[in-house]
């Protein structure tokens, strides 16, 4: 799988399990939101350092 591909992956794991997360804390369950958004964090770390490995794989292949 290439950079963009995971990218759009791990961030739509990161939107989605903070929404669920929202749901969750709205419904009182406050151990499986904080669960959950620990998951999206997670995510979002991910995302972003594929981000950054994306923006520096172009940087080093621009002529």
């Amino acid at each position: 799988m290439d950079l963009e591909s995971q990218i759009r992956v791990e961030s739509s794991q990161a939107a989605k399990l903070s929404q669920e997360a929202n749901c969750a804390f709205a419904a009182k369950n406050f151990t499986q939101g904080k669960a959950l958004m620990k998951q999206a964090v997670e995510a979002g770390r991910r995302c972003r350092e594929l981000i950054q490995q994306y923006s520096q794989s172009n940087i080093t292949t621009t002529p």
